[in-house]
């Protein structure tokens, strides 16, 4: 596609539903591992896929706003997510939250989702970059604690939230648009994506906070 910063000209944002069961795992490193759905593809691993950004979900609630707003049909996977959720509030997630999803797979959530060029050019909208990070609802990278297989239709199950309160919409903010709420991201700790755990400490590190 033109919009991507790939070098090759590819990029695997285009998700499309399937009936069929999808095997989840975790896929290795970020910069060697790609998605942690068999069948995906990441096509640029400097920025996008790794254990820690293994799969992206995104509500379709959150979806059905842009939706009305953009005037437009949105099906699911329109933003490039593996999973489109009903029923749960996966922005306002606690990061290190853990989901069942069927009898299998347990995953954790670790960040939002930053938008880039890309994901503007494959929704062909203008100024898509900055209306989503307005919006502040992300979605919600995960990291696959136990592997398995998952269906379209499966139950989602909240089987561990944190006692803390950094929820996904509150890590974007803080990495995003207002980096003075980068403290506030520690009582994550280590279930934080290593990168914004890293922004956080050198944040509080430098402001003696």
């Amino acid at each position: 596609m033109p919009y991507t910063d790939n070098p090759e000209g590819v990029t695997g944002i285009d998700k499309r539903p399937v009936d069929g069961p999808v095997r989840v795992s975790a896929p290795g490193p970020k910069g060697v591992g790609g998605s942690g759905l068999a069948g995906d593809a990441v096509c640029k691993l400097e920025h996008h896929g790794g254990d820690d950004q293994a799969v992206y979900a995104m509500a379709r609630e959150d979806m059905d706003v842009w939706e009305r707003e953009l005037g437009r049909t949105l099906t699911d996977g329109a933003f490039g997510e593996n999973l489109t959720t009903q029923g749960l509030d996966v922005s306002g997630a606690r990061i290190g939250e853990r989901w069942r999803i069927g009898p299998e797979v347990v995953l954790e959530v670790t960040c939002g989702r930053i938008p880039c060029r890309t994901f503007q050019g494959h929704l062909d909208e203008k100024h898509w970059v900055k209306r989503f990070t307005q919006r502040g609802a992300p979605g919600a990278y995960l990291r696959v604690i136990e592997p398995g297989v998952i269906r379209a239709g499966d139950p989602v199950e909240i089987v561990h939230r944190p006692g803390h309160d950094v929820t996904v919409a509150l890590q974007f903010r803080a990495v995003t648009t207002e980096r003075t709420l980068l403290p506030r991201l520690l009582p994550a700790g280590e279930a934080l994506h290593p990168e914004s755990l890293r922004l956080a400490r050198e944040y509080a590190e430098k402001h003696g906070v």
